[in-house]
């Protein structure tokens, strides 16, 4: 597909994106140009429409199956991140669990008997549910969602926002990873981490603090056994499945790292790709939604065209 003819395309679209919060994200086909499947637009993408995943906040969780990767969202929740990011460094989730597998909600891990010391970190904090949507870049979606005034990205993670209150947050879509937490609100703060592995639960918005979103290994995730116990943790202590170590990117020599590219959602690319799943071209779809929910827009990713495969095994 020649270059020219995606841009064309999605002209509308590019508009959109560039466009302050308020505005929607216009539709990015034309009549004159032939309907692109979403295979077709990211074939066409050029080297400038990805961005690398910053190393300063990429976790890499090591598990016996292997490598889970998670991007950070300091945008949102900053003293979430910064914490989470000093519990890695203590090693704090080296030789913990997950400890919980609920079908169709989440994949939780963490000490399950509140007995591993915290040292350099902190064990709550302040709830970081939501921040004030100025300043906030935000590529909004076209069609009405049913828990937000508006939904769209920040970057590359699903957020919503409320411009009468002026504010925004992200949502729980598949992926996404949060802070668990008691009845208090502010007894969070990263010790215990949870990733959505079902139909987005998104009445837990703005009620869990969600500091980032797996890039890579949700297959590892969606696929534990599902725990007996209450709310899917697990009964025995050899149910549950090891943690080998939790690194930041940043600290892991480069040969070890694994590289990864994220579609830059601020770009004509991402706003053809919005549009070839808003209404699938696919062949096998005959009746095409012309509807878009932000939990079912994933950001694609890719390894960069001829990148080595990391030392690490």
């Amino acid at each position: 597909m020649n270059r020219l003819a995606l841009y064309a395309a999605a002209a509308l679209a590019t508009a959109a994106a560039a466009a302050p919060p308020e505005r929607p994200a216009a539709q990015a086909s034309a009549a004159s140009h032939k309907a692109l499947t979403s295979a077709e637009v990211l074939a066409a993408s050029a080297p400038s429409d990805w961005r690398a995943l910053d190393p300063r906040n990429t976790l890499y969780m090591e598990l016996p199956s292997g490598r889970v990767i998670i991007e950070l969202a300091p945008a949102f929740a900053p003293h979430h991140v910064a914490n989470v990011e000093a519990l890695a460094r203590e090693g704090y989730f080296d030789g913990l669990w997950i400890m919980r597998s609920q079908d169709n909600y989440v994949v939780q891990w963490g000490d399950p008997d509140e007995k591993k010391p915290v040292r350099t970190a902190q064990r709550t904090l302040a709830a970081e549910f939501e921040r004030p949507l100025r300043d906030l870049n935000m590529l909004r979606l076209p069609d009405p969602d049913t828990y937000a005034p508006q939904t769209g990205f920040v970057e590359d993670f699903p957020a919503a926002a409320d411009p009468a209150l002026g504010r925004a947050w992200l949502t729980h879509c598949y992926g996404m990873v949060g802070a668990g937490r008691d009845n208090d609100v502010d007894s969070g703060g990263g010790t215990e981490l949870y990733v959505v592995i079902g139909q987005a639960p998104r009445q837990l918005d703005r009620n869990v603090t969600l500091l980032g979103r797996v890039v890579s290994g949700m297959s590892l995730l969606s696929v534990m056994p599902r725990g007996t116990g209450n709310l899917g943790f697990y009964e025995k202590d050899s149910e549950r499945i090891p943690i080998r170590a939790v690194r930041i990117a940043a600290d892991v020599p480069e040969s070890e790292r694994t590289p990864l590219e994220v579609l830059r959602t601020d770009t004509p690319t991402f706003a053809a790709y919005l549009e070839a799943r808003r209404n699938r071209h696919e062949e096998w779809f005959k009746v095409p939604a012309g509807r878009i929910d932000v939990c079912n827009l994933p950001v694609p990713t890719r390894t960069p065209p001829g990148a080595a495969a990391p030392a690490h095994k």
